[in-house]
């Protein structure tokens, strides 16, 4: 299993099959997604699955606290 979208899943997602239009599509529904290397727009699961991706500890644990 994948962490991201295939291709056919993005182009499913945003009904679109060029990347320009895709990533505008990603946009204007506010689906989190990241440009790679290619261009290509990459979303990962945990933007349309409903997880949220868990957030890194703001406080370190300290044994002498």
């Amino acid at each position: 299993m994948s962490t991201f979208l295939d291709t056919n899943d993005l182009v499913l997602l945003t009904g679109r099959k060029t990347k320009s239009k895709q990533v505008a599509t990603l946009r204007k529904m506010g689906i989190q997604f990241f440009i790679n290397a290619c261009g290509k727009p990459v979303v990962p699961l945990s933007a349309i699955d409903g997880r949220r991706e868990e957030k890194k500890l703001k406080h370190q644990w300290n044994p002498t606290e």
